[in-house]
């Protein structure tokens, strides 16, 4: 287990739902990975991240689908692509990526408490 950390600090991560919107492959990447277009609505808009969950997504299962991503972090440079959110998913034993989503469809930029 991590680090405990106080529910003030848990409170600044900004952590919301949005729709896929356009996924390609991050061609310039060392390792698999995506360039995903996520619609989190008008308060925050379309961002972008690359991703390494090409182990069970892709452009044609991955598209449209929602999914839950930390909002607020500073952007990040990924072999060429200004990553703006962090897509959240459980990793497992084999590093494999299983995307974090809700299990109904809910409105775009509704924040996770």
């Amino acid at each position: 287990m991590k680090e405990q950390i106080t529910y003030d600090t848990y409170d600044k991560v900004d952590i919301r739902i949005g729709t896929v919107i356009s996924v390609k492959k991050n061609e310039k990447a060392r390792k698999p990975s995506l360039v995903i277009e996520v619609d989190f609505g008008k308060e925050i808009g379309i961002k972008q991240s690359s991703a390494q969950i090409t182990h069970y997504y892709n452009e044609e299962n991955l598209k449209g689908k929602q999914v839950i991503a930390v909002c607020n972090f500073a952007e990040k440079n990924i072999a060429g692509v200004v990553s703006q959110v962090l897509v959240l998913g459980a990793i497992d034993k084999e590093g494999k990526v299983v995307l974090v989503h809700p299990s109904q469809e809910v409105e775009n930029g509704l924040s996770i408490a």
